[in-house]
């Protein structure tokens, strides 16, 4: 897909803009203002679209609010302002293919986030990856079923949930997991399980 505005017949793909030339045609617009407001309103929808994908993508959202913030309160001038949107449409465009780059679906790109840790090693991250997807597998389609109608509704049902997982990720996560690592990444990974059956998202067949 492309990451587009349409905006008075002209069209930008995000991937590929010269933040340069933007620069240039903006300090030739006549409504710099209304322009602002235009890539402000598409970069707000784009974001909470990537956000309900990947709920990690928070501080994508803070990061925004800091750009619009200061603009408003006229810290920045309105040429810097568009320039930092600019930049931070394109860092949107990156992260939406970043699971392609990662070679993950998007799904599995939310538990990637949720399971890895700082100062890994590639051979790591590949372990976490494969994880991921272990751990994903072991939920939606093996046997014994854990992933039942209404599960996190229920106390027993969420403890056979907590028990696949920490099967899975103590046989698959790297060695440098220690004890600590080990149990915050099996409680993200259960809270993030939970918030999607809560949200209807990827609902028990």
């Amino acid at each position: 897909p492309k990451y587009e505005i349409v905006q008075r017949g002209k069209q930008w793909d995000l991937r590929t803009v010269d933040p340069e030339k933007l620069k240039e045609e903006f300090a030739k617009a006549p409504y710099k203002h209304i322009e602002i407001e235009d890539l402000r309103e598409f970069i707000k929808l784009k974001l909470e679209e990537l956000l309900n994908r990947n709920s990690t993508r928070a501080p994508f959202a803070q990061r925004f609010a800091e750009i619009i913030d200061r603009y408003n309160s006229g810290s920045v001038s309105v040429e810097d302002a568009y320039a930092e949107l600019v930049a931070f449409a394109e860092k949107l465009g990156e992260e939406e293919e970043r699971h392609t780059r990662e070679g993950l679906t998007e799904e599995e790109l939310e538990l990637f986030d949720v399971l890895k840790k700082d100062g890994l090693t590639k051979a790591e991250e590949r372990q976490v990856k494969l994880a991921a997807k272990s751990l994903l597998k072991r939920l939606r389609e093996e046997h014994p079923k854990v992933l039942v109608e209404g599960w996190h509704c229920d106390g027993q049902s969420q403890r056979r949930v907590k028990t696949a997982m920490e099967e899975v990720l103590d046989a698959r996560l790297p060695e440098s997991y220690d004890r600590r690592d080990f149990s915050d990444r099996c409680a993200g990974a259960f809270e993030l399980m939970v918030n999607q059956a809560t949200l209807g998202h990827h609902a028990a067949a």
